[in-house]
């Protein structure tokens, strides 16, 4: 898993710069649908983090959708639902101003959820 890589001098949190990357990848199509993302250990030993800061990452991927753990085989790229481009774009943009903006994963969430009523 070369294509991750942690600064650990820069602002973003370890975790946050994991889950940004594989988030990324999957996006953009460098890891496939399907692909097979290490375990949790071999990861943060590859990255020389704690596996604490790992399974943070990969469960924050989880609970957003972009990876599935299946059990004893695996921790996979999740198949992609949504073929919306604009959605898809919008959706992305949104996830950018909320970051820039402060806003945890669940206070961005709560604040759509709210917007989503006519």
């Amino acid at each position: 898993m070369s294509i991750i890589s942690v600064d650990s001098t820069g602002a973003e949190p370890p975790f946050e710069q994991v889950r940004r990357q594989i988030a990324e990848g999957a996006a953009s199509g460098s890891f496939a649908s399907g692909h097979k993302l290490p375990t949790v250990r071999q990861l943060a030993t590859d990255l020389g983090l704690a596996a604490n800061t790992v399974a943070k990452a990969y469960r924050a991927l989880e609970s957003d959708g972009v990876i599935e753990t299946q059990g004893r085989r695996g921790t996979f790229i999740a198949s992609r639902r949504l073929g919306d481009v604009e959605a898809e774009a919008g959706a992305k943009t949104y996830a950018r101003l909320a970051r820039t903006q402060g806003l945890s994963i669940d206070e961005a969430i709560r604040l759509v959820q709210q917007s989503w009523a006519p």
